[in-house]
């Protein structure tokens, strides 16, 4: 009797034993299901690409299980079940990595808002019959560097009575550098002794002030020019009526150009020779104090609130601190040509503003100069541009001022300036880029990781907003990869790396676009979001092979 209970006891533990083991082995595919659904929406999106590729990448091909209610396999082919066991089936999911071959992009690279200049001050420049010009007889390629046209413009012509403002050949000039796409540095002089011609120059020809201005009483001295004795008329540039008149004039300027994207910067030039803030080459003509200076400076800051403001060479000192404090940053026409002109842009550079620079003469010129200092200056060499660019940190250099718009120098220094256009202000370089795709039979998600690199010599001062793409072999766009990448202006410094992280979802039965034969990864930077969204072309390229007439870069294999 005892040994038949025990055996009856010893059947049932076992019974007991294989239906706890079932039970048990159903709630994983519980699980399973409650984390797909968690992380899924109602139409089918896969998990986020961290905690996809975290679970299914720990090898080329990972192993997925599922079971159904009643203990079959899900797929239920060429499977058997058992009432006493649970049985599971293993669903590959395909994982394909491609890691883009990187190379850098062949010749001089041009990109906006950063590189050089060379004097575009009226619509001659692009006329056949100007021989220097981008169409002209000398095939002058010196323009395959130059991002955008810089001049004067004089204060009379714009603001010829009181009140009445004529923008009407400005506005033909920055028309016709915009088809070239080119913006325009400008700068509104108030005078300029490089056109007195002897003692007798009508002073119009020189003095650039409104007639009216010294109608309303702004005062005016008698200088000597230093380098030929000639005697000539100067503003008192601390005269109030002149300060007043120079206010009025910014005011309606910043109402006609705050924000033009025409316009690349305004230098403020109020005072001195050529608006320079200084008068060091007329004997008596005496620049106003710092505290009228400074004044003039918080004006500008007040009406113009979106375009760079500059703070021509010689505000110095206080002034420039202050400027600085405005946002204003500094340009300096001494280089090269006078030691430390370079270091004296740093500050500027520190105070994340972009930097300006202009030689202090014709390459032409320098290249005779004696080296002899003091009594003379520097002269021109390779060494001394490629220091110049790199200690001042340069966004923005003119290539050279001499009337052949750089065509001299670029004939004998064309490797090398050619190089420079991938140092001067930012120059993005895609460093690494690997597409990863895994497919399973919930559906597929395609990520793509970059690293971009700015390997210029200084950040990127506007908005610029990043997009990738999945297009075919001929760069058609058949998919955007992610959303699209706002990187802030002043933030993507020189000599630093950032990550990126793009995730194209395709649920189940939808193509894996990623996967299909021929193709590859497009990368594009634009400087508006509403530039894509409107189908235009980007603007800035990376410094990249792959490059295509769109300004597109085509990752290859």
């Amino acid at each position: 009797m005892n040994r038949l209970f025990l055996c009856y006891l010893l059947i049932f533990s076992v019974v007991g034993f294989v239906a706890c083991s079932d039970e048990n082995g159903a709630a994983p595919v519980s699980g399973e299901s409650s984390a797909v659904d968690e992380s899924s929406s109602s139409a089918g999106v896969l998990p986020s690409s961290s905690s996809w590729i975290a679970a299914n990448s720990s090898s080329s091909s990972s192993e997925v299980s599922s079971s159904s209610e009643n203990g079959d396999s899900g797929s239920g082919a060429g499977m058997t079940s058992s009432s006493n066991a649970d049985t599971s089936t293993a669903v590959k999911a395909d994982t394909t990595k491609i890691t883009y071959a990187l190379k850098p992009f062949d010749g001089p690279l041009s990109n906006p808002h950063k590189g050089f200049t060379v004097p575009t001050e009226g619509l001659w420049t692009f006329v056949p019959e100007f021989e220097y010009g981008p169409y002209g007889s000398l095939n002058n390629k010196a323009w395959d560097l130059i991002s955008y046209g810089s001049g004067y413009q004089k204060w009379n012509k714009l603001n010829p009575a009181k009140g009445v403002y004529d923008w009407t050949e400005l506005e033909k000039l920055l028309n016709d550098l915009a088809k070239h796409n080119m913006g325009y540095a400008l700068r509104v002089l108030p005078y300029s002794p490089s056109f007195v011609r002897g003692n007798d120059t009508p002073e119009e020809e020189y003095d650039w002030t409104p007639s009216f201005v010294y109608e309303m009483g702004a005062k005016r001295v008698t200088a000597t020019l230093q380098w030929n004795g000639y005697r000539a008329a100067v503003p008192v540039w601390d005269d109030p009526v002149y300060l007043q008149a120079a206010k009025e004039f910014a005011k309606a300027l910043a109402e006609k150009y705050d924000g033009d994207p025409r316009i690349e910067y305004i230098d403020i030039r109020t005072f001195g020779e050529w608006g320079e803030w200084h008068a060091s080459h007329l004997d008596g003509s005496e620049m106003p104090s710092d505290s009228i200076e400074m004044d003039m400076l918080d004006y500008y800051a007040s009406v113009f609130k979106k375009t760079q403001l500059v703070l021509p060479s010689s505000g110095m000192g206080e002034v420039y601190t202050h400027a600085l404090s405005l946002g204003i940053t500094k340009r300096d026409d001494g280089f090269i040509g006078i030691p430390g002109r370079p270091d004296s842009l740093v500050r500027a550079y520190e105070a994340n503003l972009p930097t300006i620079a202009e030689n202090i003469a014709g390459y032409k010129t320098m290249l005779e100069y004696t080296d002899v200092i003091p009594g003379g200056y520097l002269k021109w060499t390779p060494q001394r541009w490629v220091d110049a660019i790199t200690t001042a940190h340069l966004t923005y250099y003119v290539l050279d001022q001499d009337s052949d718009c750089g065509y001299n120098f670029y004939k004998d220094y064309k490797a090398l300036a050619d190089s420079m256009t991938k140092v001067i202000g930012y120059n993005f370089t895609v460093t690494q880029a690997e597409l990863t795709t895994i497919v399973d039979t919930k559906g597929s998600m395609s990520t793509l990781n970059i690293t971009v690199k700015n390997t210029g010599v200084a950040p990127c001062f506007f908005d610029v907003y990043l997009v990738a793409e999945l297009v075919d072999s001929l760069g058609t766009v058949l998919a955007q990869i992610g959303e699209t990448v706002r990187i802030p202006k002043g933030t993507f410094k020189d000599a630093s790396s950032q990550k990126f992280s793009f995730t194209y979802k395709a649920t189940a039965g939808e193509t894996s676009i990623a996967k299909l034969p021929g193709v590859t990864v497009a990368l594009s930077l634009y400087e508006s979001e509403g530039n894509f969204k409107n189908g235009k072309n980007p603007t800035v390229r990376f410094d990249n092979d792959g490059i295509l007439e769109n300004k597109k870069l085509m990752l290859k294999r």
